[in-house]
């Protein structure tokens, strides 16, 4: 069975860069559901996809983050990463990772797995 679970800080400060890492379990992540995304989603607001990468390392990024967010993959590890930098309490969220056969994941749909979020929030 494939598990997702996010890892990071619950508190950043603004200004600072926020990184999340999401290791994969059950499945490696050179595997045949191509694309690994983050989404967040800030209180009382839709879910925001932020970015998605392909473990053969192409990215696609959210123009809404304006190049603030990088998600990179470590292969050896079978886990994936999510960079934002320079956040504000804007930022505040709860962050997804899934895996999805979309490069774009707005909505879930029953052949993703997702994660189950970790609470982040930007406060000085």
């Amino acid at each position: 069975q494939v598990q997702l679970q996010e890892s990071g800080p619950g508190l950043v400060r603004p200004s600072q860069t926020l990184s999340l890492r999401c290791p994969v379990s059950g499945e490696t992540i050179a595997s045949v559901y191509p694309y690994w995304s983050w989404i967040r989603q800030p209180p009382g607001k839709e879910l925001e996809w932020m970015g998605s990468i392909h473990y053969r390392g192409s990215t696609y990024d959210a123009p809404f983050f304006k190049g603030r967010a990088s998600i990179s993959v470590d292969t050896p590890k079978n886990q994936f990463t999510l960079q934002l930098s320079s956040v504000t309490p804007q930022d505040t969220a709860v962050y997804y990772c899934a895996r999805s056969t979309r490069k774009i994941v707005t909505t879930r749909l029953p052949d993703d797995v997702w994660g189950q979020g970790t609470q982040v929030t930007v406060s000085s």
